[in-house]
């Protein structure tokens, strides 16, 4: 299936756009913190052509022959809906007035926590950034694609996905504060040193838009107006003195997000170093803050950590929202494909789905590859 033969012509642009793995820094981008995720080589792919008339209509490769159709003028938040609320959201973000057909492609596994939305918005973003010549910088687009998914779809998430999509580069890891959007890479060899990165997809996809997401943003938000510090600028002293003004929960949420941001500025430092052991017991602390203090984390995400652990693996985590999706496991190369089917082996006897093995070096963000 192809552009040509769901809408009888040829694309005017196509872009394609990463999904990311988030190497450390886990539910903190809303809060003003650091996080280190690098782009995958797993994209999504759109072509765009341009209408003469208002309407839309959307088609997708992973969805048959279905078109879904609306138009400029029925664009606003809140819409019921499903997968075409986020290309519909970047377009009502983007303020494009003029109708289009879109087809997707998109092989970013879905559920996994590797943030198949985002590989979609960044996707539309740059092809329409291109098509209408709007001038946009990464940074502009990363927060209209944000924007999106905060004020169309419905989903309070962070700037950190989509910023990774657009601004990712090859061989790096890119430590972003998520304050004043600030980059700067940090090169990730993992193979010179005869390890990789291995991610588990638990097979227990989750869905974001929920209260679960929400609530947890709400619990740091509130601590930190009653503390009067965001957890950015907060440190554990200080959390533990004013504690008697949170409630439990919001306490421990707080915990997480102060002690994740100091683990991801260690983490860039032992990747500096090629501290790979210190990597490791960051991941392990990180998933463990996760599990404990957010209570993001699932029987599935939790087995997969634990048996990569108890079988070599330097550390291991929780990635992406939480509830289901992915986890990773850092590895000497010669243990992976033994981690692999301890994993799997566990998976069975707990009565899990067969997890999905993957790995990817840091790959390129998004990207224009095709236009008249």
């Amino acid at each position: 299936m192809s552009f040509q033969s769901i809408f009888g012509s040829d694309p005017d642009v196509v872009a394609a756009a990463p999904g990311r793995i988030n190497l450390i820094g886990e539910h903190i981008d809303y809060s003003d913190g650091f996080v280190l995720p690098f782009a995958i080589s797993s994209r999504t792919t759109v072509a765009i052509k341009k209408r003469n008339d208002q309407k839309i209509r959307l088609a997708s490769a992973q969805r048959h022959s279905t078109i879904f159709e609306s138009s400029i003028g029925q664009l606003h938040p809140g819409a019921e809906g499903k997968w075409e609320r986020y290309p519909l959201g970047v377009i009502w973000a983007l303020g494009v007035k003029d109708g289009l057909d879109i087809f997707v492609d998109g092989r970013v596994p879905l559920g996994a926590g590797l943030s198949s939305s985002a590989a979609l918005e960044c996707s539309v973003a740059v092809a329409l950034n291109h098509l209408f010549d709007l001038k946009l910088t990464n940074t502009e687009l990363a927060k209209l694609t944000q924007k999106a998914e905060n004020d169309f779809v419905g989903m309070p998430c962070g700037i950190m996905d989509q910023s990774i999509s657009l601004m990712g580069q090859a061989g790096h890891a890119l430590l972003l504060d998520c304050r004043d959007l600030s980059t700067k890479l940090i090169p990730i060899d993992l193979a010179a040193s005869d390890l990789e990165l291995l991610i588990i997809d638990t097979q227990a996809h989750h869905s974001l838009v929920d209260g679960g997401y929400a609530e947890r943003r709400g619990n740091c938000e509130a601590a930190a107006a009653k503390l009067g510090k965001s957890m950015r600028e907060l440190n554990l002293a200080e959390l533990e003195s004013g504690k008697s003004k949170l409630t439990e929960v919001e306490y421990r949420r707080a915990r997480h997000a102060v002690t994740e941001i100091a683990r991801v500025l260690e983490c860039v430092k032992a990747l500096e170093e090629k501290d790979f052991a210190l990597v490791g017991k960051l991941l392990n602390g990180s998933h463990q803050s996760l599990r404990d203090d957010y209570n993001v984390s699932c029987p599935e995400l939790d087995l997969a950590a634990d048996t990569a652990n108890s079988n070599g693996a330097l550390g291991a985590r929780m990635i992406g929202g939480g509830y289901g999706g992915s986890a990773i496991a850092l590895l000497k190369k010669e243990d992976v494909d033994s981690v692999k089917g301890k994993i799997a082996e566990a998976f069975t006897k707990a009565g899990f789905r067969n997890p999905r093995f993957f790995s990817s070096s840091p790959a390129s963000g998004a990207s224009v590859i095709e236009c008249k």
